[in-house]
């Protein structure tokens, strides 16, 4: 069966923090040269250029899976992932519902902008994306699993902005397909420190800001064919490993 190497974190430029070159259709032509078959597109609290970024990856041999990195009330990031693209325009009218209404200073966070095919910007989101959700990371989950979503803790090991940094530990009612972590820790040393993660699904991914940090931490998946359900599959796999 196949094996295929995917990145399910990384930015593009409508987050504030997002290189201006993290173009969705560089995006796409940098995680091919680095030999990456799957890329997830998680801008802070937004969906609005994952369905560009699968324009660009038609007929190209890679897949798009399409979401969100969302900050919950607790300020803890956590990554959301959708089957299709009516999940997803749900989705983002459930962001920018409960985004609160602080203005983004574009000098002092960065821009957030929106481009179309031809790289013209189309739409400049007024409110900051950084900014956490009216919603507990309890409600998020929730709702990301009403509309059949995937809902990954993002980068559990960072000493902020992680659910453990801002609650000390996952709620144990809380349901997750996987954690995610970064390069800077291991599923074995995390297990060490968290007993109760010993038989869940980990992930590894880049949170690429910039093109130079794609595929830089990558998870192995081993499926059919690549498409929503079978990375789904695969990635609760991983609690075997």
């Amino acid at each position: 069966m196949p094996t295929y190497k995917a990145d399910l974190h990384i930015h593009t430029l409508l987050s504030p923090c997002g290189d201006l070159d993290m173009s969705p259709e560089y995006i796409v032509e940098t995680a091919l040269r680095n030999g990456i078959d799957i890329i997830g597109i998680t801008d802070h609290n937004s969906t609005r250029h994952c369905q560009l970024t699968e324009f660009y990856s038609k007929n190209r041999n890679i897949f798009v899976l399409c979401g969100a990195e969302v900050t919950t009330k607790e300020e803890a990031h956590c990554l959301a992932f959708f089957p299709n693209h009516e999940r997803l325009a749900q989705f983002q009218q459930l962001l920018e519902k409960h985004l609160p209404d602080i203005p983004n200073d574009p000098d002092f966070f960065g821009d957030q902008i929106q481009i179309d095919e031809e790289m013209n910007i189309i739409y400049e989101e007024p409110r900051l994306l950084t900014s956490a959700l009216d919603l507990s990371i309890e409600q998020i989950e929730r709702e990301v699993h009403a509309l059949d979503g995937m809902f990954i803790p993002a980068h559990i090991d960072k000493s902020k902005t992680s659910v453990i940094s801002q609650l000390g530990f996952i709620p144990f009612d809380l349901e997750y397909e996987a954690v995610e972590i970064t390069k800077h820790t291991t599923k074995e040393a995390m297990i060490q420190q968290h007993k109760y993660l010993k038989n869940k699904p980990f992930i590894r991914s880049s949170d690429a800001h910039q093109p130079d940090q794609i595929g830089t931490n990558t998870t192995q998946l081993t499926m059919p064919t690549r498409n929503f359900e079978e990375i789904k599959k695969a990635i609760l796999a991983l609690a075997n490993d």
